[in-house]
């Protein structure tokens, strides 16, 4: 470990940083660069990447674009690194990752294979004790979760399943060693992006695929294709007013987003531009490209729906098959993008099975019970997702001023400010906390490690030793969240961003649906009232503090 001052039982840092992914890996560089502080960093994983380290089944890859999925605070780094495809693959983001990690000499900072079992404010001495599994302690002033969005795995139960005598894999804790799935008979429960992304992948090579779905999904293709350099070239020439762009941007995916309502033009117009944007490829292109009213109206959902509703119908020969994939409910999920998805159900070794008509019972010694019929498995994939948003969080014991836990604050629902901070707890900031823009993330990554940078510049500046949001600060913040959420079709369809799929977890919104560009002038905000109007120093009123 580097950069640190040790006494006899505890190690002493300026900070700390929890993650290894995009967020960690450029927190540590901000905090150690921008600010000359000392930094801890920690990962349970074995080395950098975050989700891209452990989500590595067959077929994940990215399915943001990548001109916009990336680093911008070096723009050597951007016009170094050559991408290979529009999506890439996960090897590809885990090498990238690597690259940045190794150019900056980040890993030096981190201690792997770790993880952070407790994180407790010392109110005395106005640090924060920081426990890991290894039961060492670190006292750090400022401390930073990174700990990502989607990476708390939803591991359920099924009775049973001690029983089954082949593999059984999570698609987020996937094996490093090769798995080998040609000629197997295999299954997988789950149909969100991992699902769809390795029922594409491992249908061609498998004896058997059988595919147990709870939920229909709206899946559109992604059209893979080598990054399109001319693309890539336009960045270059532009790079400040494409990064600008894109953070003023409603979503931060790097594309031109429609100022066109669907309301506005008639069904024929609206189906017309829907297919162009279908047949280009791209999820999130195709909820925002095409219209900008597609999470608001019911018009422009249903219009967007019917296009793909109407392409799974000709696709998939099995007329029974395809009313199975085609969703009832709204388009008001996170946008799926998948090539040869809907096209594996035509092929003879490949089994839809619809767990809601015909529930799993239990894992038995050959296989999955759905109903009254076995199907006999050789490997069982569990492709159900994440406790996402707030997940690892929580499983951390975190406990703030006056004995609060975060365990007891997020009981009912997650309190946070600007998806940043949370009140009661000093110098504790979040990357992509709870109620962060619902936006393409590396850039948001890295605007709000830039926030939390001069948050922490301002409180050392200042002379205080603590800086955290007003509680009225939180409850605005709350409020203003909920109500961009109320406008959208979103909270109308149960998902993980809402958190209907980890059963007892309240179903409550999770996200700031302001768009990238509000949420930037709301931290221009809090920098130009130099973080003195809605926030505390030293528990006290920031205003009162500085006058």
């Amino acid at each position: 470990m580097s950069n640190v001052a040790t006494r006899p039982d505890v190690i002493e840092v300026d900070s700390v940083v929890i993650g290894g992914g995009f967020a960690g890996l450029y927190s540590v560089h901000a905090l150690r660069d921008n600010l000359g502080l000392t930094v801890q960093a920690f990962d349970n994983a074995g080395d950098v990447g975050g989700t891209w380290y452990w989500n590595r089944y067959p077929g994940a890859r990215s399915d943001t674009e990548v001109n916009a999925y990336c680093y911008f605070f070096d723009k050597e780094l951007y016009n170094e690194w050559k991408w290979s495809e529009r999506y890439p693959r996960q090897t590809e983001i885990l090498a990238y990752l690597g690259h940045v990690a190794d150019r900056y000499d980040l890993r030096n900072h981190y201690q792997f294979n770790t993880q952070i079992e407790s994180l407790v404010f010392d109110e005395k001495a106005e640090r924060w004790r920081v426990t890991t599994d290894k039961g060492q302690q670190f006292s750090a002033r400022f401390l930073v979760e990174a700990v990502g969005l989607l990476s708390a795995t939803n591991v359920p139960e099924f009775p049973g399943q001690e029983k089954f005598g082949g593999e059984i894999y999570h698609s987020a804790r996937w094996p490093h060693e090769p798995v080998d799935l040609v000629g197997k008979r295999v299954g997988i429960i789950g149909t969100g992006s991992s699902g769809i992304q390795l029922v594409s992948e491992i249908s061609p090579i498998a004896e058997h695929l059988t595919v147990f779905q709870r939920t229909a999904q709206w899946v559109v293709p992604s059209r893979h294709r080598p990054i399109d350099p001319g693309l890539l070239e336009s960045i270059r020439e532009n790079y400040d007013g494409y990064h600008h762009d894109l953070l003023y941007s409603t979503t931060a995916f790097g594309f031109t987003e429609s100022n066109v309502s669907a309301e506005s033009v008639d069904e024929a117009t609206r189906h017309e531009a829907f297919e162009k944007v279908y047949d280009d490829g791209g999820g999130f292109q195709y909820m925002f490209k095409a219209f900008n009213d597609v999470g608001t109206s019911l018009v422009a959902n249903k219009a967007a729906t019917d296009v793909i509703g109407k392409h799974i119908r000709e696709t998939v020969r099995d007329p029974i098959v395809a009313e199975l994939l085609v969703p009832t409910d709204l388009y008001a999920k996170r946008p799926l993008c998948c090539d040869g998805y809907f096209e594996a159900y035509n092929l003879p070794t490949t089994t839809l099975v619809d767990v809601k008509k015909t529930p799993i019972v239990e894992f038995t010694e050959k296989g999955i019970r759905a109903g009254d019929t076995e199907y006999e498995l050789d490997v069982i994939v569990l492709a159900t997702g994440f406790d996402a948003v707030s997940g690892n969080q929580l499983r951390i014991f975190q406990q703030g001023r006056n004995g609060l836990t975060l365990q007891d604050k997020w009981r009912d629902r997650t309190h946070a400010y600007m998806g940043t901070m949370t009140a009661d707890f000093p110098n504790m900031y979040m990357v992509y906390g709870p109620m962060s823009p619902f936006t393409n993330q590396p850039p948001v990554h890295e605007a709000q490690v830039n926030f939390i940078t001069d948050a922490i510049r301002h409180t050392i500046d200042s002379g205080a030793a603590t800086l955290e949001p007003s509680q009225k600060a939180e409850e605005d913040w709350m409020e203003l969240s909920d109500s961009t959420a109320a406008a959208t079709l979103f909270p109308k369809v149960n998902s993980w961003i809402n958190g209907a799929n980890i059963p007892g977890k309240p179903v409550r919104n999770y996200f700031f649906m302001g768009g990238m560009a509000a949420y930037m002038d709301h931290m221009k905000a809090d920098r130009d009232t130099e973080f003195g109007e809605r926030f505390l120093l030293d528990g006290q009123p920031a205003e009162r503090v500085n006058a």
